[in-house]
């Protein structure tokens, strides 16, 4: 199975939170997951993730969305 580093929905109509988690591809968006490794809200900007837990998960072969790889870049966790 591979994983995929991906954005998991919360908050309610119109108001998104979302956390970054590590998960199998396999499983729904808003599903099981590994490991959280961080959260973005949209409405103000903000993300915050743990570049520690994400550089071992790409180490480990997992996978960033293009969603999360766009982030990702944005706020310098990578500098790919």
């Amino acid at each position: 199975m591979a994983v995929k580093l991906r954005l998991q929905r919360f908050g309610s109509n119109k108001k998104p939170y979302y956390r970054v988690v590590a998960s199998e591809s396999s499983h729904p968006r808003d599903g099981r997951f590994l490991e959280i490794l961080g959260t973005y809200d949209p409405l103000h900007e903000a993300v915050n993730v743990n570049a520690e837990k994400v550089l071992k998960w790409l180490d480990n072969g997992a996978q960033p969305t293009d969603t999360v790889k766009s982030l990702l870049r944005k706020y310098n966790v990578l500098k790919k």
